[in-house]
């Protein structure tokens, strides 16, 4: 089954989350996922991103970095996002595309249309 594959770039344990959260409020420029951003405010999910999240047909899976690897191979840079098919893992939004985005939306049509960046 298809599936869209997201990868923070973060790690999932306590300290790391509440480091990640310091940044996002303290000093927001020094945030190192812009994933995280573009889906997430300071205390909960986007609403624009929930919608699009409840009402995209295809499998979306979400990662931190240490969950990510675990599954598969160590991808060249955070945060990424992937398509998985039947031929495997193919990139769909490249670090360096993600990091460029700044708005949810431009997220959203990135991945609603299949992209590739």
């Amino acid at each position: 089954m298809e599936s869209i594959i997201f990868v923070y770039n973060a790690n999932s344990d306590i300290v790391n989350s509440a480091i990640d959260f310091a940044h996002k409020i303290i000093q927001p420029s020094s945030y190192k996922c812009n994933l995280c951003k573009l889906t997430h405010g300071n205390f909960k999910e986007k609403n624009s991103w929930k919608t699009f999240r409840k009402n995209k047909k295809a499998t979306l899976l979400f990662y931190h970095i240490d969950e990510f690897e675990v599954i598969y191979p160590k991808a060249k840079s955070y945060p990424i996002v992937f398509k998985n098919s039947n031929n495997g893992l193919l990139e769909l939004i490249s670090t360096e595309v993600l990091n460029k985005i700044t708005k949810t939306e431009e997220l959203i049509y990135l991945v609603e249309n299949n992209i590739y960046y």
